[in-house]
């Protein structure tokens, strides 16, 4: 049984020639973008509120993302604290027309929740 994503698809975008070098490899601060985009979307309907990027884990890019692949991002909650929520976050890709997808790379993400003074405020209890 192949792998599967884990989390809920968050969101899928196209590969395209400016985002890549000139061997057609897609840059990896394209793809940590589309990663970051992705979580902050999670991180902010799960805290109701305006969210911001404080930390991640390393990253370990398993395959190349190329010119015309569709990038699949998932993103499942991992935990909440007082401030901070923890996404899980994986990108996949959909290659050659095809609905196959193969996992490119992971990492986890650390968001903590602002009021609108842009300080920590409270994340408000719920689902994890």
């Amino acid at each position: 049984m192949s792998e599967k994503p884990r989390g809920e698809l968050t969101i899928r975008t196209i590969a395209m020639p400016a985002d890549s070098n000139p061997a057609g490899d897609i840059f990896g601060g394209w793809v940590l973008s589309q990663m970051d985009i992705a979580a902050g979307i999670c991180a902010s309907e799960r805290a109701q509120c305006r969210t911001v990027t404080v930390a991640l884990d390393s990253m370990h890019f398993i395959r190349p993302v190329k010119i015309g692949d569709i990038l699949c991002v998932y993103t499942e909650i991992q935990a909440v604290g007082n401030t901070s929520i923890d996404i899980h976050v994986e990108a996949w890709v959909q290659r050659d027309r095809s609905r196959n997808t193969v996992k490119v790379t992971q990492a986890n993400f650390k968001f903590v929740a602002l009021g609108v003074d842009g300080r920590p405020r409270p994340v408000p209890a719920g689902k994890t």
